[in-house]
């Protein structure tokens, strides 16, 4: 009994002894976390910066300065560390951005990533959107169409119709490089009569641009294009009569750089084009030789702009340029090289995909090396703008002055004001309606000349089978007209597919 009592003692004095070391721990531990918690580093959890004021996005969240509380432990605490983010994660957050969201969710990259080939997400998520192909570091994103169209022409009581066959094809060809950009961009329509007569219209383009970023505050621009296009029978400069007018072709180059100095942004540029018009066809088959019509013009041009705001920069803008024709007289004995002279001012909008454009209005003049030919000048409004009130509409308004010379004996040529509308929207995920307009005046100095108007409605509707194949339809109608001479009516309607990747 005793020898019984004397273990189960010695059992309960280890048991005791160890209760005790735990507690003796528990406070040890409980006494040391202060120290530890002033040398362990905070945690940060992955989260976009809270929004800021003054980020130049009127349509990102701005945070409410009521609660005072959290401006006080805001203004005390140490911000918190931006998050490293690879390259996908960028480009799943770039794609993420579709321009309404907060500015926080915007990557800062220079160049935002292209999207891949296969599987790729578009802006939208669109699922009917091209991939494109790659091609080394580039992306191509070629389509062709093939449409089948109708043309009435009607001058005064004689009309004419034909139906055609239109086959196009467009492309674009972007670099993936992590610094600098090369965009290429080339499209062309060629037709075919199939019944009834009329003029075919062909035409080509292509242009390159090439971005240099040479430093956060300087970024060049070189760019070249080429064109091909047949002159209009309504263009005061095409040959009367003509079965085949004149085919014109434009070459095209120039470079700019833009450096921003604290506020303050120039922008010095050359640009370079040349002219050539072919032979024109008259009725009787015989051939017409337009080559004294060939020139060549460089034009320089500076400007200064100050930023009230990322989103607004008023400008100033001035520019010279010399026009030199091939042969020194013309075939009417006149010497048709001139000089230009011009300014203007202006505003560069950018509210992201909401609103952005660039707006001005000046004055320019052209003067002939012949003193028979009267200087020609006119005020000049210039610019585009773009605007989406809403997401999947969109509007696209466009102003363009131009100074024409002209062909005529005697005649210095006109001044052309054009104005184009375009209104976009989705009816549904794969149905985007199409609503155009366009109006052109030209204005002709010359005494007794009568000025002529040009009006231009169109629709249209795109539905997406799918994301490679497209049924496209439209319909237009254009209207000339010039006090003395008897109105022009084009009326045009068509129907295709595009093949896209």
């Amino acid at each position: 009994m005793a020898e019984a009592k004397a273990r189960e003692s010695g059992a309960r004095l280890p048991r005791a002894g160890r209760r005790l070391a735990g507690l003796l721990l528990a406070g040890t531990m409980l006494a040391a976390m202060p120290a530890l918690a002033q040398q362990a580093p905070p945690v940060t959890p992955f989260a976009f910066p809270a929004p800021t004021t003054g980020n130049g996005d009127p349509f990102a969240d701005t945070q409410g300065a009521g609660d005072g509380a959290s401006a006080d432990a805001a203004s005390t605490s140490s911000p918190p560390a931006r998050p490293v983010l690879t390259d996908e994660a960028a480009a799943a957050l770039a794609d993420a951005d579709d321009g309404y969201g907060p500015a926080e969710r915007r990557v800062e990259r220079q160049n935002t990533r292209e999207g891949s080939v296969d599987g790729a997400r578009s802006r939208f998520g669109d699922p009917y959107e091209p991939t494109g192909i790659r091609v080394g570091t580039f992306i191509l994103r070629p389509s062709i169409s093939q449409n089948l169209g109708y043309e009435k022409t009607k001058t005064g009581a004689t009309a004419t119709s034909r139906t055609y066959s239109q086959t196009g094809f467009r492309g674009s060809l972007t670099s993936d490089w992590s610094r600098h950009q090369l965009t290429i961009d080339a499209e062309g329509i060629y037709q075919r009569n199939i019944s009834g007569t009329g003029e075919t219209r062909p035409q080509a383009r292509v242009t390159g641009d090439l971005r240099l970023d040479l430093s956060d505050d300087t970024i060049a621009h070189i760019t070249g294009g080429y064109a091909f296009e047949r002159e209009n029978s309504t263009d005061p400069n095409a040959v009367s009569g003509a079965s085949v007018q004149s085919g014109v072709q434009t070459l095209t180059g120039g470079a700019r750089v833009t450096r921003d100095f604290g506020l303050i942004r120039g922008t010095i540029g050359a640009d370079a084009e040349r002219r050539t018009y072919g032979s024109a066809t008259l009725s009787d088959g015989s051939k017409l030789d337009l080559s004294d019509r060939n020139y060549t013009e460089g034009t320089l041009t500076g400007r200064i702009g100050y930023e009230l705001s990322p989103a607004l920069i008023p400008y100033l803008e001035a520019s010279v340029g010399r026009a030199v024709y091939d042969d020194k007289l013309d075939s009417s004995g006149y010497q048709r090289s001139f000089s230009t002279l011009g300014g203007r001012a202006g505003v560069e909008i950018d509210l992201g995909e909401k609103l952005r454009g660039d707006l001005g209005a000046g004055y320019k003049r052209a003067t002939f090396d012949d003193s028979r030919l009267a200087a020609l000048e006119g005020l000049t409004v210039d610019g585009s703008i773009q605007w989406s009130p809403h997401r999947g509409t969109d509007l696209r308004l466009g102003l363009r002055t131009d100074l024409e010379p002209s062909a005529t004996a005697g005649e210095s040529g006109y001044v052309s004001y054009g104005a184009t509308a375009e209104l976009t929207h989705e009816l549904r995920d794969n149905l985007v309606a199409r609503l155009s307009a366009a109006y052109t005046l030209r204005d002709f100095p010359a005494a007794g000349a009568a000025n002529q108007n040009i009006y231009l409605a169109g629709a249209g509707l795109t539905w997406n089978i799918n994301r490679w194949l497209a049924m496209t339809g439209d319909v237009s109608y254009e209207l000339t007209r010039q006090k003395g001479a008897a109105n022009t009516g084009v009326t045009r309607a068509g129907i295709g597919l595009v093949l896209r990747r």
